[in-house]
């Protein structure tokens, strides 16, 4: 196999282009998406079905639909209707962050309702409302365990984000189709975005695992 190294050097530039709106994009929706997520997942722990159905819903949708048929239903129709046009870095945000807060709904759910509900009832009884018991009681001790899940949640984002070349948002996948389309090689370009997608997620995995250890120090 003839590999051709100056392709790679040529779009070089280009490629770390791409990869540096990749992480943006990601931290960006990861962000948003674990804000929205806590709250749909509060919502969906409800006790009343009337108030928890839409969150129930929402997490149906998003979990239950392809992320590329999400991302092309945002870029052609919902941004649109709020935008003199589209734009694919809007689109590709929204629809990360909408299709993240459901998967990280549910891991906020599951992690606070993981912890004893004697902790619950203990701080209510020491004068704390509901709001406060959650936020100083039991969501400290639900995020330690929900720093594996939302890492994961986070890593796929990143591979996730990939799509969003499909709308011409030129992140890392958009210039390697770029390169692929001029020289019309497979290697050299999916190879290169695929390495550099291996660097982060391998990144971004030691970060965490240094953080979940330094939490279960504590």
């Amino acid at each position: 196999m003839d590999f051709r190294w100056d392709i790679i050097v040529e779009y070089a530039p280009l490629l770390l282009k791409g990869t540096l709106l990749t992480i943006g994009l990601s931290i960006v929706s990861i962000v948003i998406g674990t804000i929205l997520g806590l709250f749909i997942g509060l919502g969906k722990m409800m006790k009343k079905t009337l108030y928890s159905m839409p969150f129930r819903w929402y997490i149906n949708f998003f979990r239950g639909t392809p992320l590329m048929v999400q991302i092309l239903l945002i870029h052609f129709a919902v941004v649109p209707a709020f935008l003199t046009t589209t734009n694919a870095i809007v689109a590709a945000i929204v629809a990360l962050s909408l299709n993240s807060a459901a998967y990280v709904a549910e891991i906020f759910r599951a992690g606070i309702q993981s912890i004893d509900k004697g902790q619950m009832e203990a701080a209510r009884s020491l004068g704390m409302t509901h709001v406060q018991a959650m936020r100083y009681v039991i969501l400290p001790q639900a995020f330690k365990r929900m720093i594996p899940p939302l890492g994961n949640e986070f890593i796929v984002l990143i591979k996730d984000s990939s799509l969003a070349a499909l709308v011409a948002a030129p992140e890392l996948m958009y210039w390697g189709r770029a390169m692929q389309g001029e020289y019309m090689r497979p290697w050299e370009p999916y190879l290169s975005a695929a390495a550099i997608y291996l660097v982060l997620t391998l990144t971004l995995n030691f970060l965490l695992g240094k953080l979940e250890r330094r939490f279960a120090t504590e």
